[in-house]
C-alpha cells in the first residue's frame, strides 16, 4: 500500500486493524483503530480535512494519539509509519509450503461475527473476505447451548438469515455470504439447534465444545451420531485441542490456555466422516493446528474430503488460512478433495447431500 494514491483515513484505519488481527495482536490494540474509523466514517471528507488541520481530531470519541497521527498522515497526503511498518511485516505469508493449497482455495466455511463471540459485524467480515478474493465465506455464529460464546437463539439465528441475505443482495456479484451455523454436538450426538431451521442454512459445521474430557466410548458415539446426522457438513475441530495460548479475538485472555485433544476412536469417526462425505476440518487457527499431524494422516489415508477454514474471530484472522494451507500440503492433503477449493455450486450440491460424494 505503501505510494498508492487515493489512500483514505477510514481505509489506512482499517488495514492497520486488519494486519493487527492478523498478527494476533491484543483486541483491544486493534479495537481501537476500528472504533476511529467508525468514529470518522459518517463525519465526511471536509470535516476530517478541517479538524486534522485544526487539530482537533483528539476531541472525537475513539481518537487518541495513535489514531490521530493515521489520520493527520492521510490527509497530508502521506503514508502513516504505522501503516507502512505493518505492510513491510505482512509482505510475507505467515506460512510457507502452502501457497499452491491458498491459491485454489475460493472461500472460508467456518468464521465468527458479533453476533456471537466474533468482534466485528458481518459487513466488516464480508468486506475483508471480498478483499481476500474469496468467493464465498460461511458465517457460522455459535448455537444456543454455548453461552458464554452469545450463542444464538432459534430466533436470532433466524434474524440473521434475514441480515445475511440483506447483505447479499448488497454485495458484488461474485462474492456469497454462506447461510450457516457452527452447532455444538450435544452430549448425545444431537445438534443443538431446530431441525427445520438447520435444513434451512447452506453449510453445518459441527463441533464438541463441552465435556471435552468425556471417557473415550462415550465421547466416539457422540461424534458418530453427529457425523452420520445427514445436517452436518463439517466436523470441527475434531480433537479441541489448544496447544499454544489463544490471543487476538475477543474473550482471549479468558480461553487462553493450553488444553489436550479430547480422547476418541478416530479410525472409526474418519470411516463415518468418508463414508457420509461429511469433511474434517483442518482448523487454521495457530493455537489449535487440528487435528494434530498423525491423525490429519488417518483422515488423508481414510479417504475423507476436508475443509481448511480459519475458524476467525476477527478481520484479519481471515488470513490464517495460509497456516492450515502449510499444514494440509505437509500431510500431503489432495486439493481435489479440499471442498472449499470447489466452485459454489458444486461446494452447494455437496452440502445438500454430502454422501453424493462417496
Amino acid at each position: 500500500m505503501s505510494g498508492e494514491q487515493g489512500l483514505e483515513p477510514v481505509d489506512a484505519l482499517r488495514r492497520i486493524a486488519f494486519l493487527l488481527e492478523r498478527s494476533r495482536e491484543e483486541t483491544r490494540r486493534v479495537e481501537a483503530y476500528r472504533r476511529a474509523a467508525a468514529t470518522i466514517l459518517p463525519l465526511g471528507e471536509e470535516e476530517v480535512r478541517r479538524r486534522a488541520a485544526a487539530g482537533t481530531l483528539r476531541d472525537l470519541p475513539g481518537i487518541g494519539p495513535s489514531t490521530s497521527a493515521v489520520i493527520e498522515a492521510v490527509v497530508a497526503g502521506q503514508v502513516p509509519d504505522k501503516l507502512a511498518d505493518l505492510e513491510e511485516a505482512a509482505g510475507e505469508p505467515l506460512a510457507d509450503g502452502g501457497g499452491a493449497m491458498r491459491e485454489q482455495l475460493r472461500g472460508d466455511l467456518h468464521s465468527h461475527s458479533d453476533w456471537s463471540d466474533g468482534g466485528s459485524p458481518m459487513e466488516e467480515m464480508v468486506a475483508s473476505a471480498i478483499e481476500l478474493g474469496h468467493d464465498y465465506l460461511a458465517l457460522t455464529d455459535h448455537s444456543p447451548r454455548l453461552t458464554v460464546a452469545n450463542g444464538l437463539t432459534a430466533s436470532r439465528l433466524r434474524r440473521q438469515l434475514e441480515v445475511v441475505e440483506a447483505v447479499n443482495a448488497h454485495t458484488a456479484p461474485g462474492f456469497t455470504l454462506l447461510k450457516a451455523i457452527e452447532v455444538d454436538i450435544l452430549d448425545d450426538g444431537a445438534l443443538d439447534q431446530e431441525e427445520d431451521l438447520l435444513a434451512r442454512l447452506d453449510v453445518r459445521v459441527a463441533s464438541v465444545h463441552s465435556k471435552l474430557t468425556m471417557e473415550k466410548a462415550a465421547m466416539t458415539r457422540r461424534m458418530l451420531a453427529a457425523v452420520r446426522n445427514p445436517l452436518t457438513s463439517v466436523l470441527g475441530h475434531c480433537t479441541g485441542r489448544r496447544v499454544m495460548p489463544r490471543r487476538g479475538d475477543k474473550g482471549g485472555r479468558s480461553g487462553s490456555r493450553m488444553r489436550p485433544p479430547s480422547d476418541f476412536d478416530a479410525a472409526a469417526v474418519f470411516e463415518a466422516c468418508a463414508q457420509t462425505g461429511t469433511a474434517v476440518e483442518i482448523n487454521s487457527r495457530p493455537e489449535r493446528q487440528d487435528p494434530p499431524g498423525e491423525l490429519l494422516d488417518l483422515a488423508v489415508d481414510t479417504g475423507c474430503v476436508f475443509a481448511i477454514s480459519t475458524d476467525a474471530h476477527a478481520p484479519g484472522q481471515l488470513d490464517f488460512l495460509d497456516y492450515g494451507c502449510e499444514r494440509a500440503v505437509r500431510h500431503g492433503v489432495p486439493p481435489e478433495r479440499v471442498v472449499n477449493t470447489w466452485p459454489l455450486e458444486r461446494l452447494l450440491a455437496w452440502a445438500r447431500s454430502p454422501e453424493s460424494i462417496v
